[in-house]
């Protein structure tokens, strides 16, 4: 009988969770580099719509009690922190996906 842990250790743990590139295992250093950017960019201006919502939200709340810019500033909070989660684990998603594949 062999037990799952018998040669590994915490090493091939985190190394078997941590997401690897994947199918995109084969681009060139400067390739991954560009899509750790635009990944970058994208998460950055989702969190300045998520702060933009969050102040729009305020403003309209307190400053000029308008309750639609209060219940637009909710949406683009969500919609915001909703992209930064799904762009942070596409590198996740991917090798899930592709591993199921393979």
């Amino acid at each position: 009988m062999y037990l799952a842990a018998d040669k590994g250790d915490i090493t091939t743990i985190i190394g078997g969770i941590a997401p690897n590139w994947g199918p995109f295992g084969s681009l060139g250093n400067e390739a991954r580099i560009m899509v750790e950017v635009v990944m970058a960019v994208a998460i950055l201006l989702c969190l300045g719509i998520a702060i933009w919502g969050a102040a729009k939200q305020r403003i309209g709340a307190t400053a000029l009690r308008d309750t639609f810019s209060a219940e637009q500033g909710k949406g683009l909070i969500v919609a915001g922190l909703t992209g930064v989660f799904i762009i942070g684990s596409l590198g996740t998603l991917f090798t899930i996906v592709y591993g199921m594949a393979v």
